[in-house]
């Protein structure tokens, strides 16, 4: 569902400041600004210290591009993505779009990967805004960004993708998340299982929590528990060390759900070398690359990332454009694709 956009008069956006702005608040001169910002040596400790007092306080960032990238009209023409890993599937799926959308604006993307690491998504949203990007596509792995307000403020375009923002009113784009878990229990449960497993992403990211709340609504709604729960997998050999223990314990589910593409690898590996691909179902919430070429072919839960590319490539670049309206989130539906892995008859089958 998308939420209704309408014109709201435009906030003053704040100028950025500048060097001479700098100077002035140090009392010094532009060109010992400078020196000091560009780590010059000559400069005495007392007049360091007041250009880095003023740097903080006007939270001044250096024009890197100034004499490359920026245009006439004042824009860098690039935009910065910041993904979870670009390696991913999904991620690189959402990259391309976004970049086919930007080549028709003549417009770079540049893009980094975070890899779940708060700590490295703050330095990457650092030295995109210190080159003054036109504007950011966020997929975080930080549940706080009010980092980015100052950004905001000053009238930089910014879109959260996938994931929602936390303490920061800004547009973002997502997957219905908890929707498509409960479709694939509902799914596993029509073919005949009640002792599903849920094999989750790490818990301190926002998808996976909403994945395994869509997941325990729908057993409930069908009066069922999860037969195993096991959180914080976020690599192919962590995941396939999992199922293996599940499926030689003493009371093996029947069918699996996994909520990320990397998690499905791993439960394939494992389920491949126990020989239990033909008799244990499995529904995974991403498709990748190969799925439907397996045998059983594998069924997912599909997102669409190259639509949330495309839906965040158009909020940016309207806003770019001059368009204003309240910040709004827009979702992206999933869908179930039946291929056979989510279609294995459980023992409950009527």
């Amino acid at each position: 569902m998308q939420g209704a956009v309408s014109p709201v008069a435009p906030r003053q956006a704040r100028s950025r400041p500048t060097l001479r702005d700098v100077a002035l608040l140090a009392g010094v001169s532009p060109k010992t600004a400078s020196r000091v910002i560009n780590g010059e040596p000559g400069v005495s400790s007392a007049k360091v210290s007041a250009v880095e007092r003023a740097v903080a306080q006007l939270n001044y960032r250096p024009n890197f591009t100034a004499s490359s990238l920026r245009r006439a009209s004042g824009r860098t023409a690039a935009i910065g993505a910041v993904l979870e890993d670009v390696g991913n599937p999904f991620s690189a799926a959402l990259l391309r779009s976004l970049e086919d959308a930007a080549r028709d604006r003549d417009v770079l993307i540049f893009a980094g990967s975070v890899d779940e690491d708060p700590e490295r998504e703050r330095a990457l949203l650092r030295a995109f805004t210190i080159r003054q990007a036109d504007a950011l596509v966020v997929a975080s792995a930080s549940d706080r960004h009010g980092h980015l307000s100052d950004e905001v403020n000053a009238g930089t375009p910014v879109v959260f993708v996938d994931r929602p923002p936390v303490g920061l009113h800004v547009d973002a784009v997502l997957a219905d998340n908890a929707e498509g878990a409960a479709a694939a229990v509902h799914h596993l449960v029509a073919h005949g299982h009640r002792d599903i497993a849920y094999l989750g992403d790490l818990r301190t990211i926002a998808t996976a929590r909403l994945r395994f709340q869509g997941f325990k609504e729908a057993l409930s709604d069908h009066g069922i528990r999860p037969s195993s729960v096991v959180h914080d997998l976020h690599t192919v050999a962590e995941t396939q060390r999992a199922v293996e223990g599940l499926l030689t314990g003493a009371a093996p589910p029947t069918a699996l759900f996994a909520s990320q593409n990397l998690v499905t690898i791993g439960v394939l590996r494992a389920l491949q070398r126990l020989g239990r691909h033909r008799d244990v179902a499995l529904v995974g919430f991403d498709d990748f690359p190969l799925a439907d070429l397996l045998e059983p072919a594998v069924t997912v839960i599909a997102q669409d990332p190259s639509a949330m590319g495309r839906v965040a490539a158009s909020l940016l670049f309207r806003r770019l454009d001059g368009e204003v309206w309240e910040p709004t989130t827009h979702v992206v539906p999933t869908r179930l694709i039946a291929r056979g892995s989510g279609e294995i008859r459980g023992p409950w089958t009527a």
